[in-house]
């Protein structure tokens, strides 16, 4: 599993102008089953991804298709990590 964290790098009037071809790309990823949670930071600095079922490589690789990384809006964070404990009802998430 990961968590993905991104810092904006630019301007909220930047950010907001790309943010429909952003949502439009995390939909896909939800379609895809990897993306299990997602939103937007308090204060709104950047946002936070769960995300699971995949390789590394290609997390990195579909991050690279993330309209705001492709026009250099965020910077992102990947931690991987192995869940050994999870919450009734998302024990899909478990190792």
């Amino acid at each position: 599993m990961f968590v993905i964290t991104l810092r904006y790098t630019a301007g909220l009037d930047r950010i907001d102008e790309a943010r429909q071809a952003h949502t439009d790309w995390v939909d896909g990823q939800y379609d895809a089953g990897v993306f299990v949670a997602s939103g937007a930071m308090v204060p709104r600095e950047g946002g936070v991804i769960l995300a699971t079922g995949l390789e590394r490589a290609e997390l990195e690789a579909r991050l690279a298709l993330d309209p705001f990384r492709q026009q250099g809006l965020a910077e992102y964070t990947v931690v991987e990590f192995t869940p050994r404990r999870v919450a009734a009802g998302l024990e899909r998430l478990q190792a």
